[in-house]
């Protein structure tokens, strides 16, 4: 499998915070990129979702703003669209997944402001860190450094200035422990992830898989924000949790590294897609 695991991404180019107009990472450091493209992440887009709707004020502007009890597979599309177009899309599929998220947002209170958008920018490197670590395919310490750098686009598309993210994961670490203890689970976000985890409206093949989802979703959170959403977490949630890593760690190592990156050129295109519809439109 052609992973960051079995080919490290650190030693070939040094990593720079990149502004709003840099691209990052650079064309020829393959490994890296393969790892970036790794679809291993889309298995804790929810958590990454339950952590920014834990911020009150991004909660409340998902709850009143988007038509989540009725499409909420397609948030967490978008998300993944923008995150693949950011990090290992070319300039014009940057442009695009930007223009989204800027109408997204043009009526939602707070959606500009610095420390929000970091916020949703950390729970994505955040998530990914932590999805490759569980199922197999951990960061060194100098890859993640490289990473960390690789996702700086992501928050300058989010409208955070550039010396806003992170020089160092140590400087990373430090933010997330601060503010972990400052969110607070509202009935906002309770509602969002009603909807998120028991989708009414849903194709019949993502409510099938909503069982290992959820499953997945809640054994990812951080022990004090399980609480606070009030998820039960006793012996029995523990065993199924580590059953399912293990089978997702097991198909995970049996699946080509080009399947695994396949998701994302697939999500490209069908972000060009709809907006080619969008422009139509209008």
């Amino acid at each position: 499998m052609e992973t960051a695991g079995r080919a490290s991404v650190a030693g070939r180019t040094r990593a720079s915070r990149p502004s709003r107009g840099d691209r990052a990472p650079s064309r020829g450091d393959r490994a890296l990129r393969r790892w970036l493209a790794d679809s291993t992440p889309v298995a804790a887009g929810g958590r990454a979702i339950l952590l920014q709707i834990a911020d009150p004020v991004v909660g409340a502007g998902v709850r009143r703003h988007s038509d989540f009890a009725c499409r909420p597979q397609q948030r967490l599309a978008h998300t993944l669209m923008f995150v693949y177009a950011v990090v290992i899309g070319t300039e014009r599929d940057t442009a695009v997944a930007a223009a989204f998220v800027d109408r997204a947002h043009r009526t939602v209170a707070g959606a500009d402001e610095v420390d929000r958008q970091r916020w949703v920018a950390a729970t994505l490197f955040d998530s990914a860190r932590d999805a490759h670590a569980l199922f197999g395919d951990p960061l060194s310490a100098d890859d993640a450094e490289r990473v960390l750098a690789a996702y700086a686009p992501i928050a300058t598309a989010l409208r955070v200035p550039a010396d806003g993210w992170f020089a160092s994961v140590t400087a990373f670490d430090a933010y997330w422990e601060r503010t972990l203890p400052t969110l607070r689970v509202t009935d906002d976000a309770r509602g969002i992830v009603r909807d998120l985890l028991h989708p009414r409206f849903a194709p019949l093949w993502v409510r099938a898989a909503m069982p290992l989802v959820r499953v997945v979703t809640v054994g990812m959170l951080p022990e004090a924000l399980r609480r606070q959403y009030g998820f039960p977490w006793g012996p029995r949630e523990r065993r199924r949790f580590r059953r399912v890593v293990r089978l997702v760690r097991g198909l995970r190592a049996l699946v080509p590294g080009w399947v695994l990156r396949l998701p994302g050129p697939l999500l490209l295109r069908a972000m060009h897609r709809t907006a080619a519809r969008y422009a139509h439109r209008t």
